[in-house]
């Protein structure tokens, strides 16, 4: 009675693994794009409310960056250097760095860039970790390791010059 119970259910285990692999390739394919635009939104949103038209930024930017936004160090807090410079960096970067994510490209060096800006943010907010932050950084790790997927830009330049490569 076992011997023939054997053989069925290997034919489920068989089911479940072919199962369980599809699950994973579309999962491969899906999961890079899900967390480019995961991380790319809120860093977007935030970019668009700095500028106050083309090439402009906004005042409110100006006055957070000059009065308002502190780096919270060993129970200190002082003001950025150059604000005005840094407003506008940040501004910039937090437009261009998730139109690169969301095209795929420079996507590892974007997720890092945007790793880097999170702790930054985080030293400028400390009560932001568990809500925001944690997940942001979560995000652009898990982007740096599974990298930008089959469905980026980076995926067809790297075709396009492994074929221009091969004879």
């Amino acid at each position: 009675m076992i011997e023939s119970l054997r053989p069925a259910k290997s034919r489920y285990e068989l089911l479940a693994r072919s199962v369980l692999e599809r699950i994973q390739t579309v999962a491969w394919r899906i999961a890079p794009p899900l967390l480019r635009l995961a991380l790319a939104l809120p860093f977007l949103r935030s970019g668009r409310t700095r500028w106050d038209g083309f090439l402009s930024l906004s005042p409110a930017t100006l006055f957070l960056f000059e009065n308002q936004f502190k780096v919270h160090i060993f129970g200190a807090t002082f003001g950025f250097p150059a604000p005005d410079t840094v407003a506008l960096l940040v501004a910039t970067a937090e437009i261009a760095l998730p139109v690169l994510l969301l095209l795929g490209l420079a996507t590892r060096l974007a997720a890092l860039a945007l790793l880097a800006m999170t702790g930054v943010i985080q030293l400028v907010f400390p009560d932001g970790w568990a809500n925001f932050h944690l997940y942001w950084a979560s995000l652009a790790v898990g982007i740096m390791a599974l990298g930008p997927g089959p469905l980026s830009l980076d995926r067809v330049i790297d075709h396009w010059f492994c074929r221009r490569r091969s004879p």
